[in-house]
């Protein structure tokens, strides 16, 4: 009887090692995701990277004008936990930044972070000082102090308020930005030390290449050859606050809009719009970065950041972004 009894609970031991084991990779298997929004508080136009195998999303303050004097950023290594930046750029690093601080974009080279912003909403260049701005670190978690002392655009050119710009690298190391509010886009060549710009072939420096339904938020990016131009339309403050793109064969275009891509849906969210995109390095797979604002807010800037899946179909259109409340899946960068 004694050895029975030894060997029942043996057995019983083994049974319960077997059973703790296989919950372990149960739980193992079981996939973390992001949830929408990605991180808390009110942020919106997010520009998103990818710098040495790390997520990084600059984000707008989304608060009024005039508490708009500061940017955080967040970073992370799974897209599922983010760590919180404070103040990587903000009105003590540039003087003349006196509010309305608003969507960045970053970008690296020769060992430096730029980022780049539009600040104090100008309306009359003639009487007002402001537009886009960019400030330099030494590491993407800033701080980022003023670069010039001065706007890099701080005149209205074509009728484009200068605000939302995006920085592009093309595949032969040119840098161009992309930017414009009040419906109308410029593009411009970045000169080698972001201290000005590079006149095109036909002798402009600010060229026009606004496409049909542009209201501002504008991103760029190459796949397959071909150039995708994206931006957003209707009111920010608004419930269709949206998305469309258009595809070209150069930087210039010409850009001809294809359709909506990022829109409301009733049941998760308003206004989503104002975009970045990343591509997995290695990979053809690709994530759009947004603000949306949660069903039932009123207040204009109640607006939090979120993240999706972007496909494309065979031909290599966009297909129309599923929103949603999950996000993604942890995704670490090899």
């Amino acid at each position: 009887m004694m050895k029975n009894s030894m060997y029942f609970k043996f057995a019983k031991l083994i049974l319960l090692i077997m059973l703790m084991v296989n919950c372990g990779l149960v739980s193992a298997q079981k996939k973390e995701f992001s949830g929408n929004p990605i991180f808390p508080g009110w942020y919106a136009d997010p520009e998103a990277k990818i710098f040495d195998k790390t997520y990084w999303v600059y984000p707008t303050y989304s608060a009024r004008y005039n508490e708009q004097v500061f940017m955080d950023a967040y970073s992370s290594t799974d897209l599922v936990h983010w760590t919180k930046h404070s103040h990587v750029v903000d009105s003590s690093m540039v003087k003349w930044v006196k509010r309305a601080l608003w969507a960045p974009a970053v970008t690296k080279k020769d060992g430096k972070y730029y980022l780049f912003f539009g600040a104090n909403d100008i309306h009359d260049d003639q009487k007002e000082i402001g537009g886009i701005g960019v400030a330099v670190s030494d590491k993407p978690e800033g701080p980022f102090k003023d670069y010039l002392g001065k706007p890099l655009i701080g005149k209205i050119y074509n009728k484009a308020q200068p605000i939302d710009q995006f920085v592009y690298q093309d595949d032969d190391g040119q840098y161009y930005m992309i930017y414009g509010g009040w419906g109308e886009c410029n593009i411009v060549k970045l000169n080698n030390d972001f201290t000005g710009f590079i006149p095109f072939s036909d002798g402009e420096t600010f060229k026009r290449i606004t496409p049909e339904g542009y209201v501002e938020g504008s991103v760029m990016f190459k796949r397959k050859g071909k150039y995708y131009l994206m931006w957003s339309e209707g009111g920010w403050t608004g419930p269709d606050y949206r998305v469309a793109y258009a595809i070209g064969d150069s930087p210039i275009g010409p850009f001809k809009r294809i359709s909506t891509i990022l829109a409301q849906d009733m049941a998760i969210a308003t206004g989503a719009g104002h975009h970045s995109v990343i591509q997995i390095p290695g990979t053809d797979d690709w994530y759009i970065i947004y603000h949306r604002r949660p069903l039932g807010e009123t207040d204009g800037n109640h607006r939090v950041t979120c993240i999706d899946h972007m496909y494309f179909d065979a031909d290599g259109h966009i297909k129309a972004v599923k929103i949603t409340n999950e996000g993604v899946a942890a995704r670490t960068i090899k």
